[in-house]
């Protein structure tokens, strides 16, 4: 069988395995690929004069290229089906042409013949091509290996560094086997307590791997989402390692809507043990696992608190720090609650711009109404008084 020689093939493989930290069968592969596109190329040229042929999509399928390390070269061979009358032969054989070499041959039959052009006839356009596609095959062997190492950690926390400033996102690098790999860290996933500097570590949560062949970076991470605050206590605290405590919930509002109101989270928490304060293994001796927390992102305020089953005591216990005199459960099938609290405390359960309520409403799923206990009775015992049942008009 005829071969186009490439000297130093097996040294060029090595090479450009170890620059673009691959393996060496992915380079292989990628340079099979790239020799079949630049035969396309060469083939094509030859038969331009024809116009009855039509290159379709297809057209190649039944080609392909072998490489030889050891003879430093490749061949291109092509599975034709054996017919009576030739008319393409790209595709086809004549039934005469096969069984001069072989009687046995039958019409229908698939016979592999080697199509090898000289190399002085493969052209200096099909070996630009060549290049051309063996850079594109390469960034996409790259890009597939980033996809499969990195779509098994999805929706976990990885360290990350800064590189660079592109618009309003940060580009990081992430650590991975073929090296450095870059991430995108978009302005609506960043906290606006950081300080992004070249150089800087954060860790960050692995949101999204970009599947398919884009430009830029294919991992989008985020230090916004509530994911992080759930894996920096997993690591923080054994007992939810261990699965002995459960997270339950969690609300965060990392980029509030106003600049005077700061980043806060509320995650409940549960466990099955009788024995285990679950907000308690959360807090740490003298606060220190949550504080270990709340310093990875910047000082973000975070309430841990207790799930419950009644969503009475939940509501209550989400509106922490502050402190609930009754919750009135006024339509359960809409999940609306009415919560009563002192007068001192009705600032604080609203919260600054209403957040405190707003997480707590999320973090339970219910609708949640504030009022000051004295306020609410004293108007209750005069629609009373007056025959005016709660919830009606005067």
């Amino acid at each position: 069988m005829s071969l186009v020689n490439l000297p130093g093939l097996r040294q060029m493989i090595t090479e450009i395995s170890n620059q673009h930290r691959l393996p060496e069968d992915s380079v292989k592969e990628a340079l099979r690929e790239a020799l079949l596109k630049g035969y396309e190329r060469y083939r094509r040229s030859q038969l331009m004069d024809k116009k009855t042929v039509q290159f379709g999509e297809d057209y190649f399928e039944n080609f392909e290229v072998e490489l030889d390390v050891d003879e430093e070269g490749f061949r291109v061979l092509s599975t034709k089906i054996i017919v009576e009358d030739l008319e393409d032969t790209d595709h086809h054989i004549s039934l005469q042409e096969v069984q001069e070499v072989t009687s046995e041959a039958q019409i229908g039959d698939s016979v592999v013949l080697d199509v090898t052009p000289e190399k002085q006839d493969f052209g200096r356009m099909a070996a630009i091509q060549t290049k051309q596609v063996l850079l594109q095959k390469l960034r996409d062997q790259q890009r597939k290996l980033i996809q499969d190492e990195f779509k098994d950690i999805e929706d976990q926390v990885i360290p990350a560094k800064v590189l660079r400033f592109e618009r309003q996102s940060v580009i990081m690098a992430v650590n991975s086997e073929a090296g450095e790999v870059e991430a995108e860290l978009p302005k609506r996933e960043q906290l606006p307590n950081d300080t992004y500097r070249v150089n800087a570590t954060f860790k960050v949560y692995l949101k999204k791997v970009r599947e398919g062949v884009h430009r830029g970076p294919q991992l989008i991470v985020s230090r916004a989402a509530a994911g992080l605050v759930v894996e920096l206590f997993a690591t923080e605290v054994p007992e939810i390692e261990e699965e002995i405590v459960r997270i339950v919930a969690v609300a965060r509002e990392a980029n509030p809507p106003s600049r005077y109101v700061g980043p806060r989270t509320k995650i409940s928490v549960d466990t099955l043990e009788r024995d285990v304060d679950p907000v308690g293994a959360c807090i740490g001796a003298r606060g220190s696992r949550i504080q270990a927390v709340v310093n990875e992102l910047r000082g973000e305020k975070i309430d841990a608190i207790r799930w419950s089953p009644d969503p009475a005591t939940y509501i209550a216990n989400a509106l922490s720090p502050a402190k609930v005199d009754e919750v009135l459960l006024v339509d359960a099938e809409e999940r609306q609650a009415l919560v009563l609290v002192p007068e001192n405390q009705l600032s604080l359960a609203i919260g600054k711009e209403g957040q405190n309520v707003r997480l707590a409403a999320r973090l339970t799923g219910w609708k949640i109404d504030i009022k000051d206990t004295a306020r609410y009775r004293a108007e209750f015992e005069h629609r009373a008084g007056a025959g005016v049942g709660v919830g009606e008009e005067e």
